[in-house]
């Protein structure tokens, strides 16, 4: 080795492992940035960016027909302190002797963690010297935000003490998941847009239109320049009836829940506009409750069974083939159709033998309507096929839901084997797929003289409360069908309900028109019989009979029992109708009150203002005049004597949970939000029970529970 070569070594070992020692520190901090850092560093990086960023506009509000609010964007916040502009400015001691105030009150607005461990994460952050240290670990509301700006240092702004926040927006529906299908959603980052629903086939509408801001630094503060000024979102409003929807999915669970059933829909909409009041899509979730999962009333393809035969009596009516007393012979319920039997749902009690056209449509003789239409359409199947698209029943209606399907008719044309028994099963219902929203549609023209419309589920678009855009009805055929048609198929269709096997779906108080389904459901490749047969029970009508109004399906997946459309679907059918219909039924109360009885009414606790004001307008006795009449709620009670109503008003202690039992929703909801609590709704009615005392020490941001009962 030569002179000196060893030092050189050392010293070239010794710069290596410095080198690999740098490298390994430079990896290992990177790794620390990336990962335990990164939520902090993002955060300090949105704080300093200079140029183009974009401001979000306020996404718009999605309304109800009845002017209710159904989607909103809310803001909520993380909060941050900035130690050292706190430090900076002079306000550190002000900070340390206000730290037990300051822990106290973020205890009281924020239960789920005491003062002392405030106290020990705020002066964690103080040793770090944090300049974006966040307080609480969750995204907090307004309310709570507002209150928290209330306290010691955190109410001065952030250059001077520090505290800071970002904004968020969250998309907030006030009625839960009422009609949270037909809405949408949209993803837990609103950047990302909507998922489905109105809140994505109107994104454009609603969501606005971005700005743009830069970051200039002035005086050694970094203030926001607007560049360009963002653009809030518009409004929707929709054609949702809130009441009508509650009417439908009210009765359809509790039908669903009574057989046991995988599924359900319930759709209403106003005949004479397409204007869908309520829509209702409820499935069978793993918990065994139900839940809207999907808009099954535009993406459910299923054969409709019984309630198709409407449209083939039509198409045989129209031709000519047929009047409502042309006779067919179902002998004994069973006929061989080209090698298949075909039975009617009686066949083991002896089948119906001859029946006219009205009778079987009544009694829903699968042998009757295929008999008719196998005779007359037999030799040409097209003209049978091409008799039903003359209705427009399966033309498209390109509503704007993500995964919306269009109906599926299927004749010789469309087929490269068109079998012999395919006419009669399609007459009844079988080989044809449609959502429950075609067929709606189909009886909606039947009821509307006529005139085919495409169903609306968007009535306007509004801006700062006024609106600048309507869309009108769109007719999809102005005419299904001839007149005498229409008024042979109308008197068939009120008879099934009085005489036949629908009476379930009637009312007493005004005539039902409509047509009962049940429909084995194809398991595919198994067919109908694997395991267990599968059934759709459904009813599609309209109502009252003679001037109709709203038109309805009711649907049902898999009930337990013996199916039956007019049982099960119709029962639920007659329950919407019946609610919807004493909803619209105004009269003069002069004509119902007894003027020789003393009438005093059942007051709900809460505003006693707005009672005495409908007690005055009734001619109802009461001591309202004496009640302080302003722009803020009075908040009392109601008690009813013998003659009169006595209002008491009520002191309320803002530290303490008031007492909301037999107030309406309406003013519970608005007196404890206002105290800063979070309501939940449970039931309809008076409240009967509060989840938290009253009494106890209000705690801001808490949740409380409120059950309802008629």
């Amino acid at each position: 080795m030569m002179p000196g070569q060893k030092n050189i070594i050392r010293r070239y070992t010794g710069i290596v492992f410095i080198m690999a020692v740098l490298v390994i520190a430079i990896i290992a901090k990177a790794a620390i940035i990336m990962s335990a850092e990164k939520k902090y560093w993002e955060d300090v990086a949105k704080r300093y960016v200079k140029e183009n960023v974009e401001i979000t506009p306020t996404r718009g509000n999605i309304i109800s027909a009845d002017g209710k609010l159904m989607a909103s964007s809310l803001p909520e916040y993380k909060i941050y302190m900035d130690f050292v502009a706190c430090k900076n400015a002079g306000n550190d001691t002000t900070l340390m002797n206000h730290l037990t105030e300051i822990c106290e009150g973020l205890h009281q607005i924020f239960p789920d963690k005491s003062a002392r461990e405030f106290r020990r994460h705020i002066l964690n952050g103080r040793k770090k010297r944090s300049q974006n240290y966040q307080l609480y670990p969750r995204r907090i509301s307004y309310i709570e935000y507002k209150e928290v700006k209330k306290l010691p240092v955190f109410n001065l702004n952030k250059f001077k003490g520090g505290f800071h926040e970002l904004a968020y927006n969250q998309r907030k529906k006030p009625f839960g998941s009422l009609a949270a299908r037909t809405l949408g959603d949209m993803y837990p980052d609103m950047s990302l847009g909507a998922k489905n629903g109105i809140e994505l086939t109107y994104d454009s509408i609603l969501k606005g239109r971005n700005g743009i801001v830069h970051r200039k630094k002035v005086r050694n503060k970094f203030l926001d320049i607007i560049d360009v000024q963002p653009v809030n979102g518009s409004d929707i409003i929709t054609t949702i009836d809130v009441d009508m929807q509650d009417i439908a999915e009210k009765a359809l669970v509790d039908q669903l829940k009574n057989l046991g059933a995988d599924a359900g829909v319930a759709i209403v909409m106003e005949v004479a506009t397409g204007e869908v009041k309520a829509n209702v899509n409820m499935r069978k979730a793993g918990d065994g409750n139900y839940y809207e999962m999907r808009n099954e009333a535009v993406s459910n393809l299923m054969e409709p069974g019984s309630t198709f035969k409407t449209a083939s009596i039509m198409v045989a009516l129209e031709d000519g083939y047929i009047t409502p007393d042309y006779v067919v012979d179902t002998g004994n319920g069973i006929v061989n159709m080209h090698g298949s039997n075909m039975r009617d749902w009686n066949w083991h009690h002896g089948g119906y033998g001859k029946l006219d056209v009205t009778h079987i449509l009544e009694y829903s003789s699968n042998v009757g309507v295929s008999s008719i239409i196998d005779k007359f359409y037999g030799s040409n199947p097209q003209k049978f096929v091409d008799g039903l698209r003359r209705m427009s029943i399966d033309k498209p209606l390109n509503l704007g839901f993500v995964g919306e399907a269009s109906p599926r008719i299927r004749g010789p044309k469309e087929r490269s084997y068109f079998a012999k028994t395919s006419l009669p099963w399609m007459s009844i219902g079988y080989e044809t797929m449609f959502p429950p929203i075609y067929i709606l549609n189909f009886y909606n023209a039947i009821a509307n003289d006529g005139v085919m419309v495409k169903p609306k589920f968007v009535k306007a678009i509004a801006k700062d409360g006024d609106v600048i855009e309507e869309f009108p009805t769109e007719i999809v055929n102005p005419k299904i069908c001839s007149d005498r048609t229409l008024s042979q198929i109308r008197t068939m269709l009120q008879k099934v309900v009085s005489e036949g096997l629908a009476k379930q779906a009637g009312s007493k108080q005004f005539n039902v028109s409509g047509k009962t389904g049940t429909a084995q459901i194809s398991q595919g490749a198994k067919g109908y019989k694997s395991g267990k047969t599968r059934y759709l029970v459904s009813f599609c009508g309209f109502f009252p009979s003679e001037t109709p109004k709203y038109s309805c399906i009711v649907s049902i997946e898999n009930p337990d029992g013996n199916p039956s459309g007019g049982i099960q679907a119709g029962s639920v059918f007659s329950r919407i109708a019946e609610r919807i219909y004493a909803k619209h039924l105004y009269r003069d109360l002069a004509h119902a009150k007894d003027s020789t009885a003393v009438l005093i009414p059942d007051i709900k606790n809460g505003d006693i203002c707005e009672a005495a004001l409908v007690l005055q307008t009734l001619d109802v006795n009461s001591n309202g005049k004496s009640v302080p009449y302003g722009h803020e709620p009075v908040w009392g009670k109601a008690v009813n004597t013998t003659n009169y109503v006595d209002l008491k008003q009520t002191k309320l202690n803002k530290r303490l949970v008031p007492n909301v039992k037999g107030m309406g929703a309406k003013d519970a909801v608005y007196l404890l939000e206002s105290q800063g609590l979070r309501v939940r709704l449970s039931g309809f009615g008076k409240v009967t029970a509060q989840s938290i005392t009253p009494g106890a020490y209000l705690h801001k941001g808490q949740t409380i529970t409120l059950t309802l009962k008629n």
